[in-house]
């Protein structure tokens, strides 16, 4: 295939190659139909193929085909199930090869730096590991089925505030730690045919020509195959966008891009070769997309609408059931309360608005149920419309509730209030809502609260009320879902995949989201989500990791397969974990490490690993990690490099970030030379730190303090601390001519080797 593209490109004018750069319209790449390439179709994603019929836009404004909206981003993350992901992927690329789509625009893999961030729905975690690992699985499943990817937004992409023009200001370390990490995971795994450069700034430039994280790091580290094509409008100069490794340039630019690619050539200051790589690539992906796709494709729209809710099912968090007023008496009297109840909010506003097959409802749901023969009284308790306060409405909710067992209230935020294109100012539910919880909690005890809504909410109720379950935005069959796991037909088994706190100035990039003007700076470094509130000691609302379940496990014991290592090895970790309840059920283990002492600023624990397990009552398994050296790194900015420092590391599994049931430690022996080059200006303790400095230091100081060495017992507490922290430079001053300039120049070629 390689000689034949070669040969293509060999035949193909200055021209026709600029053009093939460009889309031909708002969704398809251009043909040369002389030279047998053809037209492909991109479409929206992530979460349900958005293909428009008529008019085109990118917002989600106008109408699109039928396809199955399965949970949003948000909502699949917390399912922390690999498989789950894939099987959901699958279904997709079905829909898309049905629809002649041949790459579909997802997944999102950014990272929730803040939860005011507009389009948090659409992504997946707060955390990179995990979030690299759910879009690996949704890249397999698309392409199993001969439709690509396009993993977007590479990178840093954390807010909708400017975001066309937002420069984004991040050090290095945190840069490769956390924004990248959420997509290196899914390079390396999947290969996903494209991925979709940002329209923002990285430290000054646009994305779209960063050569550093387009071709440096994505391409030439992590090894991606395929082509980066530009977020629809991202490009900035096209020429230095070929050079930096944007390929393809969406959507069409109505041949001002091409003349201006053309142009560069002429000039010089593009090489035709550049350009020629830029062809290669994409034309390797649509020869690949037209060799996939399948004759008289088709899908199962029952078969996938079913899918959509078994995936709703994994992915709701039960975050709190007080008494066990959950799962509900299938004959019991229940006031359902809300419109959400029977207009359901089931997925985010913007590029990925889906055009449903079928639309469930939970009112519905029950209605047509054979085993629910409750007593359902409903009252709408507030306007979903706007924000006006009803006394009436409130009213007709707290008779309602008055004469029930239980009140189910089905609360969160409307279409309005998350979206693309916008951020949120607050992280509070609209005040007609909260008024309508409070007011209920005064005449009924047994409240529960469904929650649909894109990202964390305040919950200043919480307190009034027994149980809150958290749908997140949760596809076409939420409704339904909700039913299940209401009623107990199913056992809620998702945990939040990003942290609730108590108040949004808990968050650690309060002071400094969205920035000023065009400037968003990253002050928060590495400490985003649970490795902040972790540090700081902040108790969350809720933590990262958190979900409930209608049977309870026990973690009995934690192995390893050695108990030192080298950083070059890998270690295998054995947990048992047990149900001990009455109800099947399914559990997260989550394995963190921590480095116990480090040279460098590091979190309290890091998420390496998780495994979903289901079990039955009395039934227990041993779940396996592999860990290698990653699990133990941290980026050094001056090696440039992943790096392990020896010592003892620590392994916490456990059901939250926060509720660590199982402890034990390894030692892990790095194989990186550190190599410190000594200056006049190093300090002591800089040489005494450093194995092979520390005797020549202990010389230096006898031969200056005599027997001493500049110890604590020799000279004292403070006046040991301040040797330690002298410059070389200084000690020439302060010998009385026992050091020299030749002797301090001796010694560090010594040093330094």
């Amino acid at each position: 295939m390689s000689r034949s593209i070669s040969g293509i490109i060999s035949q193909l004018t200055l021209e026709e190659k600029a053009g093939l750069c460009s889309g031909l319209d708002f969704w398809h790449t251009k043909a040369v139909e002389r030279l047998g390439i053809s037209s492909i179709m991109v479409s929206d994603g992530p979460h349900g193929l958005r293909k428009q019929k008529d008019a085109a836009d990118h917002v989600g404004i106008n109408e699109s085909v039928p396809a199955t909206c399965f949970p949003s981003g948000a909502a699949l993350a917390c399912s922390w199930e690999r498989k789950l992901m894939e099987k959901v992927g699958s279904a997709l690329g079905e829909e898309c090869q049905a629809e002649g789509v041949s790459i579909i625009l997802g997944p999102a893999a950014n990272i929730k730096r803040s939860p005011l961030c507009g389009r948090n729905f659409e992504y997946f975690s707060e955390d990179p590991y995990l979030s690299s690992e759910m879009a690996a699985n949704h890249i397999k499943g698309v392409q199993s089925q001969g439709v690509g990817t396009s993993l977007k937004h590479f990178a840093v992409n954390n807010q909708e505030h400017r975001r066309l023009s937002v420069d984004a200001v991040v050090d290095e370390r945190t840069l490769r730690e956390i924004y990248l990490s959420s997509f290196e995971g899914a390079v390396r795994q999947a290969q996903p045919w494209t991925v979709m450069c940002a329209y923002n700034k990285i430290n000054g430039i646009y994305c779209s020509e960063n050569e550093y994280i387009l071709n440096s790091i994505l391409k030439e580290e992590w090894g991606l195959d395929g082509f980066v094509m530009s977020d629809w409008g991202a490009v900035n100069e096209r020429p230095e966008g070929v050079k930096a490794g944007l390929e393809l340039e969406m959507p069409s630019g109505n041949g001002a891009g091409d003349r201006k690619i053309v142009e560069a050539v002429k000039n010089g200051s593009l090489s035709e070769k550049e350009l020629d790589k830029a062809v290669e690539r994409i034309l390797n992906i649509v020869f690949k997309a037209v060799e996939n796709k399948k004759e008289n494709p088709s899908y199962d729209k029952e078969l996938h609408h079913q899918l959509a809710r078994a995936a709703a099912r994994e992915c709701m968090v039960l975050l709190k059931n007080e008494d066990d007023i959950l799962p509900l008496n299938k004959y019991g009297r229940i006031a359902v309360i809300g419109d959400f109840a029977r207009v359901p909010r089931y997925q985010g506003g913007g590029s990925s608005h889906i055009n449903p097959t079928r639309i469930d409802d939970f009112l519905s749901e029950m209605e047509a149920s054979e085993s629910i023969r409750a007593n359902i009284s409903f009252a709408h308790g507030f306007y979903l419309d706007n924000d006006e306060i009803s006394p009436e409405l409130i009213n007709e909710a707290t008779e309602a509730a008055a004469k029930a067992e239980v009140a189910v209230i089905f609360a969160g935020l409307p279409d309005r209030y998350e979206s693309e294109g916008y951020d949120r100012k607050h992280i509070r539910i609209p005040e007609n809502q909260r008024l309508v919880i409070e007011a209920v909690a005064d005449v009924q005890r047994n409240i529960v609260v469904v929650l649909s809504n894109g990202s964390p909410i305040e919950m200043p109720w919480i307190h009034k009320v027994k149980g809150v379950l958290e749908s997140y935005l949760g596809g076409q069959a939420s409704g339904g879902a909700v039913m299940d796991i209401l009623f107990g037909d199913a056992n809620p088994c998702g945990k939040l995949a990003e942290t609730f706190p108590a108040k949004l100035s808990d968050n650690p990039s309060y002071l400094n989201f969205p920035g000023e003007g065009d400037r968003v700076e990253y002050r928060e470094g590495i400490f985003v989500g649970y490795r902040y509130y972790d540090k700081k000691e902040i108790e969350p609302l809720f933590p990262f990791g958190y979900g409930l379940s209608y049977t309870t496990f026990e973690y009995n014991s934690i192995s390893t397969d050695k108990k030192s290592m080298t950083d070059l090895e890998s270690l295998t970790v054995k947990v048992r974990v047990k149900n001990t309840g009455k109800l099947t059920g399914k559990e997260i283990v989550q394995l963190y490490v921590r480095d116990i002492e480090s040279t460098v600023i590091r979190p309290e624990k890091e998420l390496k690993g998780f495994e979903k397990v289901e079990l039955a009552p009395g039934e227990e398994k041993d779940i396996s990690f592999n860990l290698d050296k990653r699990a133990f790194a941290y980026y050094n900015t001056e090696k440039k490099d992943w790096v392990v420092e020896s010592g003892d590391f620590e392994l916490l599994v456990g059901s939250s970030s926060k509720d660590m049931a199982l402890r034990t430690v390894v030692y892990v022996s790095s194989t990186t030379v550190m190599k410190k080059l000594f200056t006049k200006n190093s300090t002591i303790g800089d040489i005494l730190a450093y194995p092979a400095g520390a005797v020549l230091a202990q010389n230096l100081l006898k031969g200056i303090f005599g027997e001493g060495d500049g110890s604590a017992d020799v000279l004292g507490m403070d006046a040991a601390a301040m040797v330690k922290d002298m410059l070389l430079r200084t000690i020439v001053s302060f010998s009385g001519g026992q050091f020299t300039d030749e002797m301090l120049d001796s010694l560090l070629k010594e040093l330094n080797g």
